[in-house]
């Protein structure tokens, strides 16, 4: 590998995608990740493993960006950027993503 430049538009399109995965996970709705493990569905531990591989991945575009500095912060409300830089995936995080389950809309 030489020195590729990675353009910032995909680089954006994945965190884009990251996210919306994340958020995917936490409304309990169908993500990549189900057909990959549809058996899965039948055990409790499943959605907790879910939302652990969504973020996993979100955090990892996240180091990307830094990385290649780009700016990825203005995409998240203040409190959503801080849970990424702590990144320990708390029930906080479960239970707060959304500032207020009124004031945001879950993804569709």
């Amino acid at each position: 590998m030489g020195n590729e430049i990675i353009p910032f538009d995909f680089l954006m399109g994945k965190l884009f995608e990251a996210k919306n995965h994340f958020e995917r996970a936490l409304d309990c709705k169908h993500t990549d990740f189900d057909d990959l493990y549809p058996y899965m569905i039948e055990h409790p531990q499943f959605f907790w493993y879910k939302r652990y591989v969504a973020w996993s991945e979100l955090l990892t575009i996240v180091k990307l960006c830094n990385e290649l500095s780009a700016t990825w912060e203005e995409h998240f409300s203040v409190p959503q950027v801080e849970y990424i830089q702590k990144k320990v995936m708390s029930s906080k995080v479960l239970d707060c993503w959304y500032e207020t389950n009124d004031s945001k809309e879950h993804v569709s």
